[in-house]
């Protein structure tokens, strides 16, 4: 998903690789990337990349980059390493390596060096290393991108930005069907929907590290703002949510407003049990309960089968979607499965059910 979003931002050399997609183009496309994409998590500009044998190799290729060149003295630094394999003992101290390496090349043109701030940085470094490679990564966005800056309240558990656009990705939706989240929570799902349907770049309400870059161009990013509100609408669109929580539809309410799109969507106070089809065809989306306690659980347990129920006596001819880190669900729920998909919301492995819901029996495990 995130390689054909990149292809239609007009990205060059579009790569897809284990959790991430490589991609080449200009100081541009980097800005378009960070603007417009929905679902990455971040925009890395690869740096350099070397084979190396001890932490000392990677120093002087941290020290032998032109720093000064790329942002200011001033600015703030952190670096985080990750590592699949190295030989190397310790991914912290190569990060004081990368550290030192940096503050010494700004030294040598200046002779002042950066200071380092772990919680709000205005440049991230990142450190990658394979059991031969090392890669240096400059980050071109700051915070993660599915910080979307439209959050007012996550309610109990939040389901990152970027995975809700990719999952709506994955079902196929197109603005133009019905869509509709009956344990919508804070909204996630169904402010994605509505930025997709009425073409708001997902980046327009916050600022990038990039915008720091000695080569910045504010003139070409402010541009690049201005043609993306214009292609904006204010078409209306059959997005709907309910929540047996009151509570829930409040932060759901005002994380729509705002965002500036309260008017694209309908919520409704509703047991998921009580929910009728809007139309006869549509997508039925929801990242339901986990259940993290025993008590929970059972409850969760009780409740798939007439979940499943509610889907083949009122729901036939949709498409039913199920994102979820509780696989009971598929055994109990009492409906076939046509496809899993396996995905990470955070650290938390979970699966994509994905229902098509006909006339008739539809029993199955």
């Amino acid at each position: 998903m995130l390689a054909k979003e990149l292809v239609a931002l007009k990205a060059d050399n579009v790569l897809p690789t284990d959790g991430g997609v490589a991609f080449s183009g200009s100081m541009l496309t980097m800005m378009q990337a960070n603007l417009h994409s929905r679902i990455a998590s971040r925009v890395l500009w690869k740096l350099v990349e070397k084979a190396y044998r001890s932490e000392d190799d990677i120093f002087r290729m941290a020290r032998d980059l032109e720093w000064p060149e790329l942002f200011a003295v001033e600015n703030t630094i952190k670096v985080n390493v990750t590592a699949v394999k190295s030989p190397l003992r310790s991914p912290e101290f190569v990060g004081l390596k990368v550290k030192d390496g940096i503050c010494d090349r700004f030294r040598l043109k200046s002779g002042a060096r950066p200071s380092v701030d772990t919680r709000e940085p205005d440049m991230r470094i990142h450190v990658f290393l394979t059991d031969r490679m090392a890669t240096l990564y400059l980050d071109t966005s700051g915070e993660a991108l599915f910080k979307r800056g439209y959050r007012q309240d996550a309610g109990e558990a939040p389901l990152r930005e970027n995975l809700a656009a990719g999952i709506l990705g994955l079902t196929g939706w197109q603005p133009e069907q019905v869509l509709y989240d009956p344990m919508c929570g804070s909204g996630t799902f169904l402010i994605e929907a509505a930025m997709i349907a009425r073409k708001i770049a997902p980046g327009l309400r916050r600022s990038f590290a990039f915008q720091q870059f000695k080569m910045h161009s504010d003139e070409a990013w402010q541009k690049l703002r201005s043609e993306a509100r214009a292609s904006e609408n204010n078409a209306m669109f059959a997005i709907h949510g309910s929540d047996v929580s009151s509570t829930a539809l409040a932060h759901a309410l005002e994380n729509l407003e705002t965002a500036g799109i309260a008017d694209t969507v309908s919520l409704k106070q509703l047991n998921v049990l009580d929910a009728k089809p809007i139309a006869d065809a549509g997508i039925w989306l929801c990242n339901p309960p986990y259940g993290v306690r025993l008590d929970e659980k059972e409850k969760l347990a009780l409740l798939y089968p007439q979940w499943g129920d509610v889907l083949k006596q009122r729901f036939a001819g949709w498409h039913a979607y199920f994102l979820t880190g509780d696989l009971d669900l598929a055994k109990k729920i009492g409906l076939k499965a046509s496809k899993r998909t396996v995905l990470f919301n955070g650290a938390l492995e979970c699966r994509l059910f994905e229902y098509e819901l006909r006339a008739g029996s539809m029993r199955g495990g």
